[in-house]
């Protein structure tokens, strides 16, 4: 083993060790090992950087701008609708329709965008159906994984690989050259979830609107403000009830009518009934510091409050949210947004103490109480998602054809007019902004900017393992312990070698690490390199294990009341199906030798 090929190897363990141990984004991860392979000369000083005007990072976020213009444009109401006009009542056809629905839209946008913009409606049709949510969540969520292998723009993994196969000087792939093995491991996929799947999910509630007035009425109290109380005459915010004594204000009524709207400048007059949530010590805190009066006998119920002003809904935080690791009053949330936040559910734990402490996390669930009329403005900055359907403009539905066809118009250059696919993406984007589908600061918006940088960063890397050999070097290895049983045999290796590494690290990573050695493994044999390529491809879809192995599994955790090894249960055997699946699917569609 030469110096080189030692120093991209501790590269890439040291890459593995960060993405496994999660302390750092995994933006910053890719950008220290471009520094790395730049420092230590594995690649030059011209390439170190190419990785940012490469192809596929730029195809990357064009297909965020074009699937953002398809959110913004309510694509997912007509889409809630339809599932639910044709799954009814059943859970198993609920099951099968949402899945496909999902997958279909997920082979033509980015899988975590189309998981976003089917939760709320998947929600809403939960509430409506009575089928417990953590029953749809889970399937809507491998869908969109499986449905990404559909096409060549259906994940960043699939444009990556294809990006990599091309940089070798190798034939690669067209835009539906992934449809079938796509379609094998997808079908098996809803077939799975329905008559096996399904049985293993949990029966579990999310904290809803129901639980939430059932779960929290032990909470909420009644306090009158008293004349000669240090309370009467100032602001919410000068009262110092949330910061002092963990008390949220959900309601404030004033000669017994409930306030349309209050904020922290609200001012508190003598005689106001408030209507708190907190702990019972704290409340007895604050009534004798404050000089309140409990009431014996309620004026108002939870569960009585006009709907219109006192809204209760569930959010969670969005795929590209800059709130992640933020607490609730460094943001100042209920100043921003109009909404108290009652509790956040995060991994099967109900949070409702010292809630304006709390950093969020990816996954949260928040539950929130507030003027029914400012739930659009929680979409607006693209950081938290309602998990109810949201009023589309008129404005922005009446564009929604327009971005159906600009999706169409992308899909017919590729195949049609022998355009790269980077370039139609990029046609499809600036066409979105141009026919005002979204405005040019929603496009930023809706890029995964994480993502592109993690693409970027890793290339390099790719390169590394290609000029110094590391990746021949690793394909030997692994023909030396499965070589002599046959090419399938090797081929099996590459999936479960992919399979494996995509669970500490994204998949789009995945591909950087294990696409080098599975086209040198392929060379030695004199196989098919784009068999070999697309094992990667799907070994590297199968993030089903735990909640953090795919952006889409973390984003319905929180909103399905799931627990983390409900993935595992469900996902174990789905896991070895598709293994076996494609083990005897590939040969059959892309010859093993061509």
């Amino acid at each position: 083993m030469t110096t080189q090929i030692a120093i991209t190897l501790s590269i890439v363990v040291g890459a593995l060790v960060l993405f496994g141990i999660d302390r750092l984004r995994v933006d910053v991860v890719a950008l220290l090992v471009l520094l790395a392979v730049g420092l230590t000369g594995l690649v030059g000083p011209e390439e170190v950087f190419a990785g940012f005007s490469n192809p596929a990072v730029i195809t990357v976020w064009a297909v965020y701008i074009v699937s953002g213009g398809l959110f913004k444009t309510g694509v997912a109401d007509i889409l809630g609708r339809f599932i639910l006009r044709l799954s009814g009542e059943s859970e198993m056809r609920m099951i099968a329709v949402i899945m496909l629905v999902c997958g279909i839209i997920s082979a033509f946008m980015n899988n975590v965008g189309a998981t976003a913009m089917l939760l709320p409606a998947v929600v809403s049709i939960s509430r409506e159906t009575k089928v417990p949510v953590s029953k749809l969540l889970i399937p809507l969520s491998f869908s969109s994984l499986l449905g990404g292998k559909l096409t060549l723009i259906g994940t960043p993994a699939n444009i990556l690989a294809t990006s990599i196969v091309a940089e070798n000087g190798l034939p690669t792939f067209g835009f539906f050259d992934f449809t079938p093995i796509g379609l094998v491991v997808f079908g098996i996929g809803i077939l799975y979830m329905v008559f096996i799947g399904r049985r293993l999910l949990p029966v579990r509630d999310a904290p809803g609107e129901e639980q939430a007035t059932r779960d929290l009425r032990n909470y909420i109290s009644e306090v009158q403000v008293l004349p000669d109380g240090s309370l009467a005459n100032r602001t919410l915010f000068e009262s110092r009830l949330g910061a002092d004594f963990d008390l949220i204000v959900i309601a404030v009524i004033r000669d017994e009518v409930e306030l349309a709207y209050f904020d922290r400048d609200t001012c508190i007059l003598p005689g106001d009934i408030l209507l708190v949530e907190g702990k019972a010590d704290n409340l007895i805190r604050a009534k004798d510091d404050l000089g309140l009066a409990i009431a014996a006998e309620p004026h108002i119920h939870f569960g009585e409050l006009d709907d219109d002003s006192a809204h209760i809904v569930e959010a969670t935080l969005a795929p590209r949210s800059a709130m992640v690791g933020r607490s609730l009053r460094s943001i100042k949330f209920r100043d921003r947004y109009g909404f108290n936040v009652l509790a956040i559910y995060r991994q099967g734990e109900v949070i409702t103490r010292r809630l304006q402490s709390v950093e969020l996390q990816f996954g949260d669930a928040l539950l929130l109480q507030g003027p029914r009329h400012r739930l659009s403005g929680l979409n607006i900055k693209n950081d938290f998602m309602v998990l109810e359907p949201v009023t589309i403009s008129a404005r922005h539905k009446r564009k929604m054809p327009i971005a159906i066809a600009l999706m169409v118009l992308v899909i017919g250059l590729a195949l049609f007019a022998n355009f790269h696919i980077s370039t139609a993406m990029v046609i499809g984007a600036v066409a979105m902004v141009l026919t005002g589908c979204l405005t040019m600061d929603e496009a930023y918006q809706s890029i995964d900017w994480r993502t592109v940088f993690l693409v970027a960063g890793m290339l390099p890397l790719g390169m590394a393992m290609e000029t110094t050999g590391t990746a021949q070097y690793l394909a030997d290895i692994l023909l030396g312990f499965v070589g002599g049983l046959g090419p399938i045999a090797a081929l099996g290796g590459i999936y479960i070698l992919a399979a494996l590494i995509t669970q500490p690290m994204s998949n789009a990573a995945a591909m950087v690490l294990v696409v080098p050695i599975a086209l040198d493994t392929a060379l030695s044999l004199g196989a098919n390199h784009l068999t070999f390529t697309l094992a990667v491809v799907i070994g590297a879809a199968t993030s089903f294990l735990t909640p953090v192995g795919h952006k889409a599994n973390v984003l319905v955790f929180g909103p399905g009341g799931y627990k983390f090894f409900d993935y595992a249960r469900v996902g174990a055997l789905l896991t070895v199906f598709l293994f076996i699946a494609s083990m005897i699917a590939l040969p059959l569609l892309y010859p093993l030798f061509p």
